[in-house]
């Protein structure tokens, strides 16, 4: 349940999906393309009074760009937002050109059921319903599904639905998502609204 703001560019060049994981609270993880692409658009952002989420370069003949954001001052995020942040991204990328060729930009919002991708993602949504999968396996499992617990030194923990408590290292998740649940709507409704 979120925003998205779609708008074609030039650029393309990715063989299937590149995630990356930001590290700390907004300092992103730079490798390959979707690290040189955060590094090119999360200053502006920063600068718009946004936070960038996630990126994600997806396809291969005409690659779609995801960036996925936040408002720094944790209201809701609107489609005038995601719009804003297209235009200025987009303007950027144009300058740059990480991507040869034609590409999309699609610019959303991380929604209710969102990555989990920072460590203050992880802090924050502490006590919620959450899936991760990892890159390399931890106790001889890549999957977990239980209730996030926090992260810190670069750890993130999680309690499983068997009572067990695992912890890992956040540049070790390939992937992490809440889990829509009551509780989280019931959350994330007392956000405050954009002005």
């Amino acid at each position: 349940m979120g925003f998205t703001y779609i708008s074609i560019g030039f650029g393309g060049w990715p063989f299937g999906a590149a995630f990356f994981v930001l590290e700390q609270d907004d300092h992103p993880h730079l490798s390959g393309l979707d690290g040189k692409i955060a590094t090119i658009v999360g200053p502006p952002l920063e600068a718009m009074g946004y936070e960038l989420v996630r990126v994600a370069v997806l396809g291969r003949d005409r690659p779609t760009l995801q960036i996925m954001a936040d408002r720094a001052d944790g209201s809701l995020i609107s489609v005038d937002d995601c719009e804003a942040i297209s235009h200025a991204v987009g303007a950027v990328l144009d300058v740059e050109d990480p991507m040869p060729g034609a590409w999309t930009l699609e610019v959303s919002s991380a929604g209710i059921d969102r990555p989990l991708t920072r460590l203050k993602d992880w802090q924050r949504f502490a006590g919620h319903q959450a899936r991760a999968e990892l890159a390399m396996p931890v106790d001889g499992r890549r999957r977990f599904s239980g209730v996030v617990l926090g992260a810190a030194d670069g750890e993130a923990r999680m309690r499983l639905d068997d009572g067990t408590e695992v912890r890992f290292a956040l540049g070790n998740v390939r992937r992490a998502k809440l889990v829509l649940t009551d509780a989280l709507i019931d959350a994330t409704s007392t956000r405050k609204n954009p002005s």
